[in-house]
């Protein structure tokens, strides 16, 4: 069988030769190691001629952007249900909860448990991944307000998800999931790709092996990060995790990682942000001079009323713990949740 890295898709179907005019995370100069985090994404977006008239999706740079850091896995759900390519095109017809794929044409050909079925597919064969980049508007795998038709084929409403992305949240709830249209959004992008790095965390802990200490540990050094994202799952999560070594550990794993992920899907604000700077700043209250703490303060009132990206005070904060080291600052995930390639502090 061909294998799923070199089609995208489970069922041994080849997908089309890709076109090298869009950008290609497949490319071989792309992949520097197999220890990246790994990212499951639409074919047509990863340079693949799979959609229905045999053409690609030119990737946004956002996409392009999280390419560069990421493993990206392509799939097809249309491919792995065997519509080929070409294929007539499919549509999602009936009413709000009961919307089935089909054919535009006719109506005749259903392929809603085809498509779906290749969600349970993609984690069996990819359970490393830590999220996964959907394709805006489609019908299989569109993330929100996929059109939704009648008998008749007229529009009734833009209210769907994909065929395929309501199958993959379904059977992995905690996976990181956006469309490439919503990655346009600076708040969106930054909860994805910070979600995706954590799970991708959180399956390394899980592959070496639960502890009820490597379970506090790894609370600790993402605490901060909740903090800036709900603060009442920061405040949850503390009294969860006291006494963990008597309690039920894997019932205190599940409801841990559900608690934290919901936590991140919240989008940070610059009230939130700031909230968190002024916590991390409080541990150099006594290592830097009243002018220097002046000045941090001032740089974190700026960004909280919008003067400045969310970059210049963390940047400060950085660089006065250089001087100052503090081990469990050290070890916090918020001051450098992700690549600073990524320029995502350069926006929020």
């Amino acid at each position: 069988m061909i294998s799923t890295l070199e089609t995208g898709v489970s069922t041994g179907i080849l997908v089309p030769p890709r076109s090298m005019e869009y950008f290609d995370p497949m490319a071989t100069d792309n992949i520097t190691s197999t220890n990246r985090p790994v990212l499951g994404i639409g074919a047509c977006l990863a340079g693949r001629e799979v959609r229905y008239n045999g053409q690609t999706k030119a990737p946004n740079i956002h996409v392009k952007r999280i390419g560069k850091i990421f493993e990206m896995r392509p799939f097809c759900p249309e491919m792995a249900a065997g519509l080929g390519v070409p294929r007539p095109p499919i549509h999602l017809v009936g009413d709000e909860n009961t919307v089935r794929v089909v054919d535009v044409e006719t109506h005749q050909h259903d392929h809603t448990d085809a498509i779906a079925g290749h969600a349970r597919e993609v984690l069996d064969m990819a359970p490393e991944l830590a999220g996964y980049v959907l394709v805006k508007a489609s019908p299989s795998c569109g993330y929100e307000r996929v059109k939704r038709f009648n008998q008749k084929g007229n529009i009734v409403a833009h209210d769907q998800q994909g065929i395929f992305a309501r199958a993959l949240a379904e059977a992995d709830p905690l996976l990181p999931l956006e469309d490439d249209g919503r990655l346009n959004d600076p708040g969106l992008r930054e909860s994805f790709v910070t979600r995706a790095l954590v799970y991708h965390q959180w399956k390394q802990l899980r592959a070496e092996g639960l502890t009820a200490a490597r379970l506090i540990d790894f609370y600790s050094r993402h605490k901060y990060l909740v903090m800036a994202h709900h603060v009442p799952s920061y405040k949850q999560l503390g009294p969860l995790l006291a006494d963990a070594g008597n309690k039920d550990l894997e019932a205190l794993a599940e409801t841990f990682i559900a608690t934290l992920m919901n936590a991140l899907t919240q989008r940070a604000s610059r009230r939130s942000h700031s909230n968190v700077l002024f916590h991390l700043s409080g541990y150099l209250k006594k290592k830097i001079s009243a002018e220097e703490r002046q000045r941090l303060k001032e740089l974190i009132d700026q960004y909280r009323l919008g003067h400045i990206p969310l970059v210049v005070p963390v940047t400060m904060l950085k660089h006065h713990f250089a001087n100052n080291p503090n081990a469990y600052i050290d070890q916090q995930v918020f001051l450098e949740p992700y690549p600073d390639e990524l320029q995502l502090r350069n926006v929020v």
